[in-house]
């Protein structure tokens, strides 16, 4: 391996171990590791021969992402930190913060703050720059809705762009950037935040789990206590059990196929998903077919919940992905419905 080059700004590291920068603990190397500590220096790499010569994949902290093979070109990541208030009136603000931060740092100096709207998605792994990506959400919420703006290197541009909320292009666990491929570096997201929250309590669980903690008025931070006890039940952490969340989408199929097969399986939920669309819930699907707490070798799907796919300790990243596919097949078999992955597969 080599020795770490750069200059104040990032650093970078030849044949480098990406185990450790991403949640399913899988191994795999890159063939150049730069790490970004000041967005500036963008502009003095994107001059370098190599760094336009070669692939290249941006990684946050890597919760969103199975590596199947080594990456045989670049790996960039941004590692500033920090977070800006840029206006507050009291009521609203805007809070401008570094892609480098961690998202559940973030959530929860958010509602140190007294600000509102985030606590549904509290305990999600990752950074920051990685949330608009793949528009985040849990609990009946979305990070679009609280997305002012993102700053990002345009790679095509070669250029700083910041993009607005409507620019950012945001659907079902989808964005602009992600459609996009490589081509944006994300370095900074601004918020817009709120002490005054509209509490997002229907998801169901979420009544009952502040019932059981005695909360008769809840408030954001009480809210973020019931959900994140939820998740914790219902979710691994990855830093036991190597897993990136949940690994499918809930499929939206039309509404005939989902009226005949409600018909059929009376228990599967189902939702409105637009005009003749439904969303279906993969979990229920997956578990259905009985794959739940399924396990080849290392790779497996969770016992505590059926969309989360998890390496038990040395699955390759090839492996989990064949497991993945083997869940694909049976659930098209079996109930004539495509899932799709939620993370990037490499």
């Amino acid at each position: 391996m080599g020795a770490p080059a750069g200059n104040e700004g990032y650093s970078v590291l030849e044949n480098a171990s990406l185990r450790e920068r991403n949640t399913f603990g899988v191994q795999a190397r890159a063939g150049l590791l730069i790490e970004v500590r000041e967005p500036a220096a963008l502009a003095e790499l994107s001059g370098s021969v190599r760094l336009r010569g070669e692939p290249l994949l941006v990684l946050g902290e890597g919760s969103n992402v199975l590596l199947t093979r080594d990456w045989p070109g670049v790996v960039l990541t941004i590692a500033a930190r920090g977070i800006e208030v840029l206006d507050d009136d009291g009521a609203t603000a805007r809070i401008r913060v570094q892609a480098g931060e961690h998202w559940n740092d973030f959530v929860y100096w958010s509602l140190a703050q007294g600000f509102g709207g985030l606590e549904n998605l509290v305990l999600i792994p990752g950074a920051v720059g990685a949330a608009p990506i793949q528009n985040i959400g849990a609990y009946g919420t979305e990070v679009r809705e609280f997305i002012a703006a993102v700053d990002a290197w345009d790679r095509e541009a070669i250029a700083m762009v910041r993009l607005d909320n409507a620019q950012c292009g945001f659907s079902y666990r989808d964005s602009h950037f992600k459609r996009a491929g490589d081509r944006y570096v994300v370095t900074a997201v601004t918020f817009a935040l709120t002490r005054r929250p509209a509490l997002r309590l229907d998801y169901a669980g979420v009544r009952d789990e502040l019932a059981a903690m005695g909360v008769v008025d809840p408030t954001p931070a009480t809210l973020a206590g019931a959900i994140a006890r939820l998740r914790r039940r219902k979710l691994p952490d990855p830093a036991q059990v190597g897993n990136a969340g949940s690994f499918f989408k809930n499929p939206v199929v039309g509404d005939a196929l989902a009226l005949a097969l409600r018909r059929e399986h009376a228990g599967l939920p189902a939702w409105p998903a637009g005009e003749g669309r439904t969303k279906l819930s993969a979990a229920w699907l997956i578990e259905r077919a009985g794959l739940k707490g399924l396990r080849e070798g290392d790779a497996g799907i969770s016992a505590r919940h059926a969309l989360v796919l998890v390496n038990h300790g040395r699955a390759s990243g090839a492996q989990l992905w064949a497991l993945a596919q083997r869940v694909r097949d049976t659930v098209r078999e079996r109930f004539g419905v495509d899932l799709e992955p939620e993370p990037r597969v490499i």
